[in-house]
């Protein structure tokens, strides 16, 4: 599944004039010919043009018995379209250097096409062809589903996907968000070709569809070429993608998965924050001081450098639409798991009682704004970026001023938040791997002889 892009250094050939305080970057919002709307990034310095676009609605609305049914449609789309079988379509992919993708989250299905200006017209017309008329033919199709099936078998015992499907299973309980969203063996065994076809008519309209753009494009080109890309897809689609609210239960648990494995998986979450909170920039300077930061964090510090308990331990918040959750996850051997938790559930009690300290607010605040540049590395990220800021409705000034949201995080709120929003006792921990053993009888001492 495509997750949002971080590639490196001038990767995809946008260079961005850092100055400070703001961007050197404009976003406008364009409207096309035909009533669509985008958010664009314009920049000429390099012939590069990144389209990003997603659909509201995702994974989480597959039938429960064919699970899988987004994922599969989605790796399918790009393996033959209108004219073009699979390998005339990915031949000409590969011989014009353009770059095209489908993936479904939980709550979003998103496209996305890199290419050259020189190039672009013919991008353009694959997408479009992508999006209006997929082959869907045998061979591509039973080929996608081997290589689905074939990888989640192998992942059925990864420890890494027990622990997260039982801890979304407990977390989420009832609730779509504790599926299995890329399936099983069973439900892929199960999608049709009419599934998959029902699947692109009900998840691509125009009602639920959201735009951006950066690079060597003006507005008017966009116009034209989202009418282009969109503009034969229906107005709506009739999909309802209102799910129900998750209720992450108050009370937690801990919940032991037994294997034979020299080193234990450990998964824990408890209730989060939506990105719409309005102490969302607080807890994202909570959570990069006490756990997402890497080795400028809390739980690293006592975790790995005090103790040498694991490799590595991180957090990080999940603003799912309809149920938010922290998670914090450690590798550990095995006989140190229990150790290793209690040391966790210790730190999450002091940020709970006391949050942090004015040193580590301030070292979290210049980390925050001074990495935030290095998310624009490349046309494709800035592309996503902008994507994310619609699908949030952030507002298109929000490249400007979100240094200045983390900026204005002060001790008193950064103590407030984490009072509320760390609950020891809302922590539900999952451990996979094997059970602990009970410590051994002393022995009676020998008699003398």
């Amino acid at each position: 599944m495509m997750s949002f892009i971080r590639t490196s250094f001038c990767a995809a050939g946008l260079v961005l004039s850092l100055a400070a305080p703001a961007f050197a970057i404009t976003v406008k919002e364009v409207k096309s010919p035909g009533g669509l709307t985008a958010y664009l990034a314009e920049d000429h310095t390099n012939p590069i043009i990144a389209i990003t676009f997603g659909f509201k609605g995702g994974s989480a609305l597959d039938p429960v018995a064919k699970l899988g049914l987004s994922s599969m449609t989605t790796a399918l789309i790009d393996e033959g379209a209108g004219s073009l079988d699979s390998f005339a379509f990915q031949t000409v992919l590969e011989d014009r250097a353009i770059r095209i993708g489908f993936s479904a989250e939980r709550d979003m299905v998103r496209g996305n096409l890199v290419a050259t200006t020189p190039n672009s017209a013919k991008a353009f017309e694959l997408m479009q062809m992508a999006l209006t008329s997929p082959r869907f033919d045998a061979e591509p199709v039973e080929r996608i589903r081997r290589q689905i099936q074939v990888g989640l078998a192998s992942r059925q015992e990864n420890p890494s996907r027990i622990a997260r499907k039982t801890l979304m299973e407990a977390v989420f309980p009832n609730h779509p968000y504790a599926r299995e969203d890329e399936g099983t063996p069973e439900t892929i065994a199960a999608v049709t070709v009419d599934d998959m076809r029902a699947w692109v008519k009900r998840n691509f309209a125009q009602d639920r569809l959201l735009v951006s753009a950066s690079g060597d494009i003006t507005p008017a080109q966009l116009g034209k070429t989202m009418d282009m890309l969109f503009g034969q897809l229906p107005k709506t689609s009739g999909l309802d993608t209102n799910l129900p609210e998750a209720s992450v239960p108050a009370k937690g648990q801990t919940i032991r998965v037994e294997k034979n494995l020299p080193q234990s998986m450990v998964l824990m979450a408890q209730k989060g924050l939506k990105r719409q909170d309005k102490d969302w920039y607080i807890a994202t300077v909570d959570d990069y001081i006490f756990g997402s930061g890497s080795f400028a964090s809390r739980l690293m510090d006592e975790v790995r450098e005090k103790r040498g308990l694991a490799y590595g331990v991180s957090t990080s918040l999940q603003p799912y639409d309809h149920g938010a959750l922290m998670f914090a996850n450690v590798g550990t051997r095995a006989d140190q798991a229990d150790i290793s938790v209690g040391v966790i559930r210790d730190e999450w009690k002091k940020m709970h009682d006391a949050g942090p300290t004015q040193a580590e607010l301030d070292g979290a605040k210049q980390y925050l704004t001074g990495a935030w540049p290095l998310r624009f590395t490349s046309t494709g990220s800035i592309a996503d970026i902008l994507l994310a800021v619609q699908r949030d409705n952030l507002g298109i000034d929000y490249l400007d001023k979100r240094n200045s949201l983390i900026e204005a995080v002060t001790l008193d709120d950064a103590k407030r938040v984490a009072k509320t929003l760390y609950d020891p006792d809302g922590l539900t921990v999952v451990i996979v791997g094997p059970l602990p053993q009970p410590a051994a009888k002393p022995q009676a001492p020998k008699p003398k002889p």
